[in-house]
């Protein structure tokens, strides 16, 4: 999903998405060197996702043994 930086109010960066939507995305989440009319692009990493999931799950095995 690819959103556009619209404007910065306070805390907030408001961003349209490919609808035409728009929504308060919190400053943090947003890279600092980014300005107004930047794209941005959410996406999952399946890959990071599978390593922290089996993370949990080791740490899940050395605390309760299971």
């Amino acid at each position: 999903m690819r959103v556009t930086i619209d404007r910065f109010e306070g805390d907030y960066a408001i961003v349209v998405l490919d609808d035409m939507t728009k929504v308060n995305l919190h400053r943090i989440l947003v890279p600092k060197a980014a300005k107004e009319g930047d794209l941005l692009q959410i996406k999952v990493d399946q890959k990071a996702t599978k390593e922290q999931q089996q993370q949990v799950a080791e740490l899940m095995e050395d605390v309760w043994g299971e």
